[in-house]
C-alpha cells in the first residue's frame, strides 16, 4: 500500500479510536494523571536520567514525576494482582511450580521514544522491594540477519512484520511465559545495523520482563494450514503504545539522524557511515527519504493501527512531553 493511500496520523487520533464517552479507555489530560502520584517516591536522579534517556530524547525528572511514577504505581497494582491471583491459582489446582515473569509490551512508532520509556520504567519497577529482578529486551534481536533481508529483497522493508523472525519471538516469550530457565535471545547492534553472530541475552525468570519493539501489538496474518498461532502480545500482562503526531516523529527522526552524524555514524563499522561526510542538505534529504519511505509507511499500514490493543496510550507533544494518558477500562 502506498503512503499517500493511507490516512494521516495526527497526536489526537480521536476518530480513529473513537473516543466517545462509551470508549473502552479512560482518559488523562497530563495535570490528572499527574495527581495519580500519590505518595510514590522518586528514587531516580539527574544522573540515573542521563544515562538512561536516548540522543535527542530530553526526559527531564518533571516528566518522570509527573507520568512515570503515576504508571510505576500503577504497574505496582497491577502486579500485585496478578501474583495474588498466581497464588489463589496455585492453591486451587493444588500446584507446586514457580511464578512466571509478568510481562510488559511497548511498542510505538521509531523516534517515538520507547527505548528511554522501557529503560526508565525497568530503572524505577527495579526499585519496588517485591520485583529485584527486572529484565528489558528488544525486538531488534528478532529481526532477520542482513544476509537474508537482502535475499528477500526487503531490505528496505526492514522494521515491517516480514523482516523478523516471528516464529524464533513466539518461542522464546512461550519459554518465558512457561517458566523456563536461561532463554537466550540474540543480540542486534545498531553500529553494524545487523544481528551480531554468536551473541545472546539471557532472560532467566525474572519478576518483569520488558519487551520492547515496533510491531508488538500486530495481530498475526491467518495461517493457510489452519494451524493455531498466538499473537506475540498473547503473553504480555500489559501493554503500552507511545504515540505522537508524524510531523513531530519525522522531525525526531531527522533530528536524530543528523546527530548521529557526528557521533555513531563515525564509527568505521557503522552501517550508516557513509552519511558521516556528506554536507548536511543532502544528510537531512537522506533522513527525510529513509522515514518517509520506510518508517512513515510502517508507521501507517501495520504500528498506528495496533494502538487501540493497548492497555495503556501515552501520547506526546511536540515537545517529547507526555500530554494524554488514555487506560484501558477493565
Amino acid at each position: 500500500m502506498l503512503t499517500s493511500q493511507l490516512p494521516r496520523i495526527d497526536a489526537a487520533g480521536e476518530d480513529e479510536l473513537n473516543l466517545s464517552p462509551l470508549s473502552p479507555y479512560h482518559r488523562f489530560t497530563r495535570e490528572q494523571w499527574a495527581r495519580l502520584r500519590a505518595d510514590t517516591p522518586l528514587t531516580l536522579t539527574l544522573d540515573d536520567l542521563a544515562r538512561l534517556r536516548s540522543i535527542d530524547d530530553p526526559i527531564s525528572l518533571e516528566e518522570v514525576i509527573a507520568i512515570y511514577l503515576p504508571l510505576s504505581r500503577l504497574l505496582a497494582l497491577y502486579v500485585a494482582a496478578t501474583q495474588g491471583l498466581f497464588k489463589a491459582t496455585q492453591r486451587f489446582l493444588g500446584a507446586g511450580d514457580g511464578k512466571v515473569p509478568y510481562i510488559i509490551g511497548v511498542a510505538g512508532s521509531v523516534a517515538a521514544g520507547k527505548s528511554t520509556l522501557s529503560r526508565v520504567m525497568q530503572a524505577l519497577l527495579l526499585r519496588w522491594p517485591n520485583t529485584p529482578k527486572v529484565q528489558l529486551i528488544t525486538t531488534d534481536g528478532f529481526l532477520y540477519p542482513n544476509h537474508i533481508l537482502q535475499r528477500e529483497d526487503l531490505m528496505d522493508k526492514k522494521g515491517f512484520p516480514e523482516s523478523y523472525d516471528g516464529t524464533a519471538l513466539l518461542c522464546f516469550l512461550s519459554d518465558i511465559k512457561a517458566g523456563k530457565r536461561n532463554v537466550r535471545a540474540p543480540v542486534y547492534s545498531h553500529i553494524s545495523y545487523d544481528i551480531m553472530p554468536g551473541e545472546s541475552v539471557t532472560v532467566d525468570r525474572p519478576d518483569i520482563l520488558i519487551v520492547e519493539g515496533l510491531n508488538v501489538l500486530l495481530p498475526n496474518r491467518p495461517n493457510k494450514d489452519g494451524m493455531a498461532i498466538p499473537f506475540v502480545s498473547d503473553f504480555f500482562d500489559f501493554s503500552i503504545y507511545l504515540h505522537a503526531d508524524e510531523d513531530d516523529l519525522e522531525r525526531w527522526y531527522v533530528a536524530r539522524f543528523m546527530r548521529l552524524r557526528e557521533t555513531a555514524f563515525r564509527d568505521p563499522r557503522s552501517y550508516f557511515k557513509k552519511y558521516a561526510d556528506i554536507d548536511d542538505s543532502a544528510a537531512e534529504a537522506a533522513a527525510r527519504d529513509i522515514w518517509r519511505r520506510i518508517n512513515l509507511a510502517n508507521l501507517r499500514e501495520n504500528l498506528f493501527p495496533t494502538r487501540a490493543r493497548a492497555n495503556l496510550i501515552l501520547t506526546k507533544g511536540p515537545s517529547h512531553h507526555i500530554e494524554t494518558v488514555e487506560l484501558r477500562k477493565l
